[in-house]
Formats: structure tokens, sequence, C-alpha cells
């Protein structure tokens, strides 16, 4: 069984490793859906951990059809975290139709050669998942992060369980999003799944005593000029002892 933890920052993978996470997958922004983390943070995690490190290659927030400007970054992130050693990254591409986009695909899997590779949560905006498995598979990845097309995955539970029976061993389907130590079992025990992604984030509340209440700096109504989020400790502690004793 793996736990893996979204982390947001070098901190938060630190405390993710310490709380017992068997991997991370590293990003920024995680109140955007996750980006692709800065190099310096990159090197940090890497030089640092000792457990696998995924990392989340997506330049921006919104939809999962890029530029060609923007896949020119991709690929220079997967360039540069296979420099470094970095041992899988996950992505994914759609067309407007909502589905896989193939083309694109093939073209990034290329440069990723040789990694570990996942197809993020644009799977649960996709049209019909069904098919998009059979494709995800065809075109050679080790792994789904999904939520089973639903908010969360005690939400998508029942259409998560379809979708490893159909993949039948061919390729892992990793439950995430929603995952809490209070429902990691029922996850575990309904989907049969073998891997489970979360965040295990909290609020950290900004010591920053004076505000310029004459602007700011961050425009989103959702989003705290000032708090930030970071990886619980006790949260992951809890996943992990809860799901690795099944009580």
């Amino acid at each position: 069984m793996i736990i893996e933890i979204a982390a947001n920052s070098y901190e938060s993978a630190q405390i993710a490793s310490r709380a017992g996470a068997d991997r991370i997958e590293l990003c920024s922004n995680l109140e955007l859906g996750g980006t692709t983390p800065s190099p310096g943070q990159l090197l940090c995690v890497k030089n640092n951990l000792d457990i696998p490190v995924h990392v989340l290659i997506r330049p921006r927030g919104g939809d999962f059809i890029y530029t060609s400007l923007e896949l020119e970054e991709i690929i220079e992130s997967i360039r540069f975290c296979r420099s470094i050693g970095i041992e899988g990254v996950v992505f994914g591409f759609l067309t407007p139709a909502g589905e896989v986009d193939v083309a694109t695909t093939k073209k990034i899997l290329s440069h990723a050669e040789g990694m570990d590779i996942t197809f993020h949560r644009a799977f649960d905006m996709v049209t019909h998942q069904d098919k998009a498995l059979e494709t995800i598979i065809s075109l050679g990845f080790d792994r789904i992060l999904t939520s089973g097309g639903k908010q969360s995955t005690p939400e998508g539970i029942k259409q998560i369980a379809k979708l490893i029976e159909q993949a039948d061993g061919r390729i892992t389907i990793m439950p995430g999003g929603g995952i809490t130590e209070n429902n990691i079992n029922d996850v575990i025990h309904f989907t049969g799944a073998s891997e489970f992604h979360l965040s295990g984030k909290m609020i950290v509340k900004s010591p920053l005593e004076y505000r310029n209440k004459a602007l700011d700096l961050v425009h989103a109504e959702d989003i705290h000029p000032y708090n930030y989020q970071i990886t619980s400790f006790d949260r992951v502690k809890n996943v992990v002892t809860k799901a690795k004793s099944g009580n």
C-alpha cells in the first residue's frame, strides 16, 4: 500500500516524509489545483528526502488545453526533472471535446521515457471515463489519479471501483480528492485500491500584525491574502496509521 501526499512546498514535503508518507507528489499552488514547482523547490526536496518524488507538470491553473509556448515550458520542466533524478512526473492533456489529447500526450511522453508517469485529475474532466481509461492504458501510463469524476473520492467511490475492475491490473487507479483519516479505510475496503493520494493540508495563520488595508495582492475570494496552506503532520500520520493498520 502506498500513501502519496500532494506537498505544495519543500517544508510540506519534509513534514509528509516525517509523518510516514510513501511518496510525494510535489507541486505549488494547491488552491489552483496544483502547478509545477520551482527548480529550487525541486532541488531541495530531491536532495533531502529519501522517498520517491513525483512532480506535477502543469504550467498554470485552469483547463488542460495548452498553447505551443506552454507545451515548450512543459517539456523543459520534464527535462529538468530528469536531469536531477526525479522518479516520476504527473500530467494530463485534453481536447476541447473532453477527450484525452492523444497527439499532445504522445509528444510529451517522448520526453519522459523511463520515468514513472501518472495521468492526473484531468481524467475527471473527460466525457467518458471508460473510454479514456483504455486510451491512457494504450499510451503506456503507470497510473491514473481520480476521484471518479466527482468532487471527492467518497462521492465517486463507486465509479473508482468500476475503473479498477475495468483496468484489471493493466494500470494503477489511485483514488485522490477528499481522502482523510475518517474515510481512508472505507475507500480501501470498497475500492480495493493499493495507492491513495491526499494533501492532508492545514491553514497556517500569518503572524503579520500590520495589514495594509489599502490593497490586496490576491484577487480571489477563496484565497486569503496572508494565510497559507501546509501539510499537516497529524493528518498525514493519522491516515498512514489507519490505512496500514486497517483500523
